[in-house]
């Protein structure tokens, strides 16, 4: 596993109540930062709060004055910040290509993908006064491949992929390193109804603390711009894009893309 050290820092966990958060917000603690828990879920976030040090704060990161609101009370109350996870997220719970519930639609973009865009706004000046720091985005490998099952989903999950790294490369001058984390199919809540088939099948899946791991290694190694893929029994990696097209046809290498060369 990736040493990290996190002694003195601070972390900050959207959706930390439970699942990969709550996992996420203990792999952080045991690393030494002092984490901040937001969820919507206000009882949820203390309870990770009370086993973890830290504070808890309640509030639905799907209005644009949640982000800035917490991370300034994080500098508030402890002092600095160092290292976002952004991974609140819901599933989509419609298909999406024939008929269309507005109002859910726009609460899955507003917590999948706003909250992202809200949140890396406004943690980057607070991650400026420490000189750097780290973002990573919780995304899925459904933001790397087309999930039939959930359209909408897969839509919210590739924006927040592209704009992880199209943001990584904005930021990567000022040691500002932002990222996505793209887990396969993970035992949560989020599954929903479909964990029985999964069981039914005996499908393996990751745990919250897989992915929790997988976070390690990606503020271990993870470089500006990156989407980070795991799976059950796999390790953490960075996933290998392909160029796009280029003039003549041929293939302008990511980095080139990325604005790195």
């Amino acid at each position: 596993m990736s040493a990290v050290d996190l002694t003195g820092q601070v972390a900050l966990v959207t959706g930390g109540a439970g699942g990969i958060g709550a996992a996420a917000a203990r792999r952080l603690a045991e690393l030494g930062a002092r984490v901040a828990v937001l969820d919507l879920d206000a009882a949820g976030a203390q309870r990770v709060v009370s086993a973890v040090g830290g504070i808890a704060v309640a509030g639905d990161v799907a209005d644009p004055a949640t982000m800035p609101a917490v991370v300034a009370q994080v500098e508030a109350e402890l002092g600095r910040l160092d290292v976002v996870l952004l991974n609140a997220g819901i599933g989509g719970g419609q298909t999406g290509v024939d008929a269309l519930d507005v109002d859910r639609y726009r609460r899955l973009v507003g917590v999948n993908v706003d909250h992202v865009v809200y949140g890396v706004c406004a943690a980057v000046p607070a991650l400026r006064r420490q000189g750097g720091g780290k973002i990573v985005i919780t995304a899925s490998l459904a933001g790397l491949t087309a999930m039939s099952s959930d359209p909408l989903y897969t839509l919210t999950k590739h924006a927040v992929v592209g704009y992880a790294r199209a943001a990584g490369a904005a930021l990567a001058g000022e040691g500002i390193t932002v990222s996505a984390l793209c887990p396969g199919f993970v035992d949560t809540l989020l599954l929903g109804a479909a964990k029985e088939e999964f069981d039914a099948v005996e499908f393996p899946l990751l745990t919250p603390s897989d992915v929790a791991e997988a976070l390690q290694s990606v503020l271990a190694g993870g470089q500006p711009g990156e989407a980070w893929t795991i799976q059950p029994g796999g390790q953490a990696s960075a996933y290998r894009f392909r160029g796009v097209p280029g003039v003549g046809g041929g293939q302008l290498p990511p980095d080139v893309v990325l604005g790195r060369v």
